[in-house]
């Protein structure tokens, strides 16, 4: 080895000791005659002092030395004299002072430096160069949180008698919501395999396989757009439990997901223990989403009722066509603020909500002194019983801005979605320290695809009805429910999975309702039907966003900075330039020929 220690092991017992280091120079200073150099390696930082009355080889050596270069150190640790120690290095009472050092290679000018801040650097350049922005501290931290995140989950599920089984990258395309990646078969020219989407179909067949509890780290892929919490290649942990129901399976994932959090994130505070359950018709009345936020409330009360009988035309319109009002609450945000304030900010609000489909926003404000009147334009409208029963239902005290949205159900929920989050930006109540769990649970079995006049999965079509629901497939299918169950944490789902079906005629049964005929679904799904002939478990499972989860640990609100090789919103890798067209050969030996769209005129 070309080091003794790591730079980050250093302390004040290692005083007197002689050591030999090596790393990066993450920062140099020269005072003439004596140069510091802060070593940097993935455990730490350490200063090192090069003397040239004492060391004149050393020093030349070091004189040469930039950021970044790669260099060997040999010398002695001694504490720093009284005084000249360093509070922000965790071992910044000690310093190396060198008897040798040597360049092991040199570097150029780096694009941005190691010791910067991240929101200074362009995030382009980051992507490009992302070998050096690996090596930045937060990076360093992230990666290695991860790392140990997985490990815990790994050790987890071994000692709960998981057996850890990989599955195949290369499958067959199956319609699971997103498109496939497709992958060309050489030596069956015009067939194709498909990256996995996810496990889903192996995970099962594993069941009938009898390994009764499995679990993966899974590469799954997806061809679809990307945003903030969304990769084309992502991880999951992939978990199937044999002979169990719903509740087994969330509270073994809820057991996991609190001893994940309380062992490699102490410093994260679990809002609620045990998380709560929400059934999704409430996530929606309420939130407006079914992966809510609830770290704060603010949530959208139905007021139709009491606007209904106001003088507020819009109101009671809406309410004769069968549309909804509903109300939020932002408590205390209008005290001490002056009405052109006011005024400002609803009108920001305001377009917010437009551009979530809503024709308009209403308002009203109530003030901290009870002498006062209501502000706002719709106040008028209201009398004072009506008031004070809007008040009462929306728990309002002086200070509170109420807001009002009255449309279709559906808008409602896409406005409380959109406002929800910005007031609680506004109010600073985000805090990534505190981590919010739920379940959501009671999905709707499926969801009507108007394009296509047919029902779609909400899940996938595995997914086993809720018991007491099969009959509704028959006769109302619409209202049936799903076994399915979501973690959701901070407004992002972490983890989703259901009870599967294991009966072939009842999964037979739902294929003609999503669109499918049985010789199709045969095509597609006919190893599963045949295997579900041979004695299959009843079983469940779940999928979390490793990504995801780990983000949320790491405080960070991409998941590319938990990811060491990302894409960029465009799917690209602007580090190495892929994708990239295929050479010719290559196409030809995959018998296939490229046909490019026709370009759009600028």
């Amino acid at each position: 080895m070309m080091k003794s220690h790591t730079c980050g092991e250093l302390t004040d017992a290692h005083a007197g000791k002689t050591v030999t280091l090596a790393g990066w120079v993450h920062r140099r200073r020269d005072q003439g005659g004596i140069i510091f150099i802060d070593l940097r390696d993935r455990w730490g930082i350490v200063q090192v002092v090069i003397d040239r009355d004492t060391t004149p080889d050393a020093h030349r050596a070091a004189d040469a030395a930039r950021n970044e270069y790669v260099v060997q150190v040999t010398g002695e640790v001694r504490l720093r004299p009284k005084g000249s120690e360093n509070p922000d290095l965790a071992n910044g009472n000690i310093e190396v002072i060198a008897r040798e050092l040597r360049v092991l290679n040199a570097a150029k000018t780096p694009p941005f430096y190691m010791n910067r801040d991240q929101e200074t650097i362009d995030e382009t350049l980051r992507m490009k160069h992302r070998y050096l922005d690996l090596r930045r501290a937060k990076m360093q931290h992230n990666l290695i949180l991860r790392h140990r995140a997985v490990k815990f989950i790994r050790d987890f599920l071994d000692n709960e008698g998981f057996v850890e089984i990989e599955t195949p990258i290369l499958f067959k395309t199956t319609p699971e919501g997103a498109r496939d990646f497709l992958v060309p078969s050489r030596l069956q020219p015009g067939k194709f395999y498909a990256l996995p989407q996810s496990p889903q179909q192996l995970k099962q067949l594993l069941m009938v396989g009898g390994y009764e509890k499995y679990f993966q780290i899974a590469r799954c892929f997806r061809d679809e757009d990307l945003r903030g919490q969304r990769q084309p290649e992502f991880t999951q942990l992939d978990l199937e439990m044999s002979f169990v129901e719903r509740e087994d399976v969330m509270q073994l994932n809820e057991r996991l997901m609190t001893a994940l959090v309380e062992t490699v994130t102490p410093d994260k505070k679990i809002l609620h223990k045990p998380f709560p359950r929400m059934l999704y018709k409430d996530a929606m009345e309420f939130y407006g989403c079914d992966k809510p936020d609830i770290r704060y409330d603010m949530r959208a009360i139905d007021v139709s009722d009491i606007a209904a009988k106001s003088g507020f035309q819009v109101f009671v319109t809406n309410a004769q066509e069968g549309k909804v009002t509903k109300c939020i609450r932002v408590p205390n945000i209008t005290d001490g603020k002056s009405g052109q304030w006011l005024r400002n900010f609803t009108a920001e609000l305001e377009q917010l909500a437009k551009g979530a489909g809503a024709k308009g926003l209403a308002w009203m404000a109530l003030p901290v002194n009870e002498a006062e009147e209501v502000k706002g334009p719709i106040g008028k409208f209201f009398t004072v019983d009506q008031k004070l029963a809007l008040f009462e239902r929306m728990e309002a005290q002086g200070g509170d801005l109420l807001l009002f949205i009255s449309d279709k159900r559906e808008v409602t929920w896409s406005v409380t979605d959109t406002l929800r989050p910005h007031l609680a930006k506004e109010l600073n109540l985000l805090d990534p320290n505190t981590l919010a769990f739920l379940w959501v649970i009671d999905f709707p079995m499926f969801l009507w695809d108007e394009e296509n006049q047919r029902w779609d999965p909400s899940q996938h079509m595995f997914t086993m009805p809720m018991p007491e629901d099969i009959a509704l497939l028959d006769s109302d299918p619409g209202a049936a429910r799903g076994s399915q169950y979501d973690m959701v944490c901070n407004g992002f789902e972490v983890a989703g999975g259901s009870i599967r079906i294991h009966d072939r005629e009842l999964q037979k049964k739902i294929f003609p309702l999503i669109g499918q005929t049985l010789e199709h679904a045969l095509e597609q799904f006919g190893h599963m039907l045949e295997a579900f002939e041979y004695g299959v478990p009843p079983h469940g499972g779940i999928a979390w966003g490793i990504d995801r989860v780990v983000a949320l640990l790491a405080g960070e609100p991409n998941i590319r900075e938990v990811i060491a090789f990302p894409k960029t919103q465009t799917g690209s890798d602007i580090m190495a330039h892929a994708p990239t067209p295929a050479e010719a050969k290559q196409l030809e030996e995959l018998c296939i020929r490229v046909h490019l769209p026709e370009e759009k005129p600028s």
